[in-house]
């Protein structure tokens, strides 16, 4: 009886682990690159990218599973990064990494669009990618 019961639990242990609260390794990156020099939108669209993080993403931000990186095309040492996405100023990009594979999306002519003109369309959109991102 013991003998047909190791396998069964070993079994349910495995099958349960991965159907149950385990999920593929998965993470997302908010980066959001500028120049030395920036204007007011983007400006603001840092500044409205931290509060919708802060706002409705606090505890993904504390446990890693949301990452915001800021970075200076212009500086040498972000010359890999810059080139990887392509940005050379300005740009908004949420990334999503499941099982090492990314998936770039570009939020920048979205960010341009609103965030120093319409701040709270900017946040609720920013937020609802997000969102649905994380599914």
């Amino acid at each position: 009886m013991k003998t047909r019961l190791l396998p069964l639990i070993i079994m349910s242990l495995i099958f349960g682990s991965t159907m149950f609260g385990q999920t593929p390794s998965q993470k997302l990156d908010v980066i959001y690159f500028h120049a030395t020099r920036r204007c007011p939108t983007c400006m603001a669209i840092e500044e409205n990218t931290r509060k919708t993080l802060d706002t409705y993403f606090s505890n993904q931000l504390k446990n890693g599973s949301i990452k915001l990186t800021i970075i200076n095309v212009d500086e040498d040492k972000n010359k890999a990064i810059a080139e990887k996405y392509e940005a050379t100023g300005s740009a908004l990009f949420l990334t999503k990494t499941t099982n090492a594979k990314e998936k770039k999306n570009d939020m920048t002519d979205f960010a341009f669009s609103n965030a120093r003109n319409n701040p709270e369309k900017f946040m609720t959109g920013l937020k609802d990618k997000i969102n649905e991102l994380l599914k």
